[in-house]
């Protein structure tokens, strides 16, 4: 099975908390002070937020595996696309254990393949995801450049 990742940067963790619970009509499956998760059935989603000192908004999006032959294979589809993989095994991210492999879309777009076998008491950090944000720095609205400590613009009409 494979489930579609969303990780997004927001402000006030509290706040997008409260919003997220009403809007999925459910509670985060992991808390912690600047990281929250939800492992949604429907949609089948791994929703993840975090208050981590970088842009509001979308950070990256992904796709969650069960095992590590369903990891080879996305990672190996990536490369077949040409596109220049970043890969971990074993490292800490979002407070878990997993194996990935980190990849930019021709936009620019961060996507990661992950398979996850434990929890972590530590957000941790990701050496692939640096050396892959210095390659093609964040994003906000359509390509543009993401600012670094302002949230990107929300009212209607201001993104594509």
């Amino acid at each position: 099975m494979k489930r579609l990742h969303l990780h997004v940067s927001v402000p006030d963790l509290d706040q997008s908390i409260q919003f997220y619970e009403t809007l999925f009509g459910a509670k985060p499956s992991v808390v912690k002070d600047d990281y929250a998760k939800w492992m949604l059935d429907d949609p089948k989603v791994n929703f993840a937020i975090s208050q981590r000192d970088r842009a509001a908004g979308l950070d990256h999006v992904g796709i969650q595996v069960d095992s590590n032959a369903e990891l080879a294979e996305l990672a190996g589809r990536l490369k077949d696309a040409g596109a220049q993989t970043f890969d971990e095994e074993a490292t800490t991210c979002c407070y878990a254990q997993s194996d990935k492999s980190w990849v930019a879309d021709p936009a620019g777009l961060r996507w990661e393949t992950f398979y996850t076998f434990g929890e972590a008491t530590t957000y941790g950090a990701s050496d692939a995801l640096a050396a892959l944000e210095a390659q093609t720095p964040a994003t906000a609205c359509c390509g543009a450049p993401a600012p670094k400590a302002e949230p990107v613009p929300t009212s209607a009409g201001a993104c594509c």
